[in-house]
């Protein structure tokens, strides 16, 4: 964000991270909390974020600052103090979190209260609302009353320092084995069980198959021939980044049957490869993917029959396979990538406040 604001809006000067030296209190307030089966979301309270808001207005004072970004920071601007213009940007809101995210579940009463609350002051601090998505935008509007004319959805990119050629991408070719790539921190979270069903339900239908599982390890009952485990790979690191590069190159679908889900970077990484998404309908998913165009979303409730049945439709159908081929990467392209972001927001700056 930081560097696609830098390049098509104005300098851009980092006044966080900031290190909190009482943070300990709302960690201890949670671990209290979870003796009764019971969780205390710390990073959303009202201690913190008057906290954060005397550090900000310090790194403020003396500064000459046309306006203020503030990505994922609800909590750091709700009670700042400042002239300034806030442009609050996040993929999601307090309330469509709670007991939707697993942290987010068996949360005591007071938390939720207390984490509605620096949610709203937030918003309504915030000059202009930029989300990712139309769950988040809708959830700001009617969950905290956000005045729709400052809320706006524009999609994020995808986090790659190199952007693979279009015409390579343009003449990538199925593999004979139809290989899944599944990349992920999180097994069950990411829908890992789904994804080996899959693998199992293709090689059943005798549909020859792979899986590469990347971002996590699986527990050791979910074991198969076909399936190879890269735990982690640092995208920081140029030979690991190349390799994870190599995945995108020899992967036919990236599957992602994911449980819960804000927006998924991973998606528009894949759209710029030109490699088909296949899905779950949940969150903000909808907003990246849209059927038939860089991939296809299945309901929640789908099981691994489903995805495995949908995959070898495409799979076995040479011109709808290669057409998401090209609509994944005109999709990247268009809309998700972080060049049209900072455009976008640049536009909205300047139709807000007249910057130039």
């Amino acid at each position: 964000m930081a560097r696609a604001l830098e390049k098509n809006v104005g300098e851009v000067v980092f006044l966080g991270p900031v290190r909190l030296k009482r943070k300990w209190l709302g960690k201890l307030a949670n671990r209290t909390a979870r003796m009764f089966a019971k969780q205390y979301d710390y990073t959303h309270n009202t201690f913190m974020s008057k906290a954060y808001a005397r550090s900000f207005a310090r790194k403020l004072a003396g500064q000459n600052f046309d306006f203020i970004f503030a990505p994922a920071a609800s909590t750091e601007i709700a009670f700042l103090e400042t002239k300034l213009p806030i442009l609050y940007s996040s993929d999601t809101t307090f309330e469509l979190m709670v007991n939707y995210y697993p942290g987010f579940s068996r949360l005591l009463p007071y938390s939720i209260r207390e984490g509605n609350f620096v949610e709203r002051k937030a918003v309504n601090k915030a000059a202009l609302l930029i989300y990712p998505t139309d769950w988040a935008a809708r959830s700001a509007v009617e969950d905290y009353g956000a005045d729709p004319k400052k809320v706006h959805v524009v999609p994020y990119g995808a986090n790659l320092d190199e952007v693979p050629e279009r015409e390579k991408v343009l003449q990538r070719k199925k593999s004979e084995r139809c290989r899944l790539l599944f990349l992920g921190v999180n097994w069950e979270r990411k829908g890992g069980p789904i994804a080996f069903e899959t693998l199992s339900q293709l090689e059943k239908t005798g549909i020859p198959a792979e899986l590469t599982v990347c971002g996590c390890t699986p527990p050791a009952s979910f074991s198969h021939q076909k399936m190879r485990v890269i735990p982690f790979l640092d995208k920081n690191d140029p030979a690991q980044s190349r390799q994870l590069a190599d995945l995108f190159w020899e992967s036919d679908f990236l599957l992602l049957p994911t449980r819960y889900e804000c927006y998924g970077v991973v998606f528009c990484e894949a759209a710029a490869f030109g490699l088909p998404v296949i899905t779950t309908d949940t969150g903000g998913v909808s907003s990246v993917i849209r059927n038939g165009e860089n991939g296809y979303m299945l309901p929640y409730e789908a099981g691994g029959a489903d995805y495995a049945r949908l995959i070898a439709e495409i799979y076995g159908d040479n011109t709808r396979y290669y057409e998401l081929v090209r609509k994944s990467r005109q999709a990247f392209e268009e809309r998700l990538n972080w060049d049209f972001w900072a455009q976008t927001v640049r536009r909205l700056i300047s139709q807000k406040f007249g910057l130039r």
